[in-house]
């Protein structure tokens, strides 16, 4: 909520880009956490907290809950 309110005052035209309905990854990490703590456990960040490397971990961590929690 808001990352998409920064978006929205500081970057309109790349905000309006994006749909309405957005995946938190950190809701997906929570229940991995509640439901399948074997999935949670199996997957560890190596962030450098710079922007683009944040993103980039993010985008790993959510295909390893599709992978191993979500199996869709």
């Amino acid at each position: 909520c808001q990352d998409r309110r920064f978006m929205a005052r500081l970057m309109p035209q790349l905000e309006r880009f994006f749909h309405y309905r957005n995946l938190d990854v950190s809701s997906v990490k929570e229940l991995a956490r509640r439901w399948a703590p074997e999935v949670y456990k199996g997957f560890d960040k190596d962030s450098s907290h710079l922007a683009l490397d944040d993103i980039r971990d993010s985008i790993a961590e959510l295909r390893h809950y599709r992978e191993h929690f979500l199996k869709v």
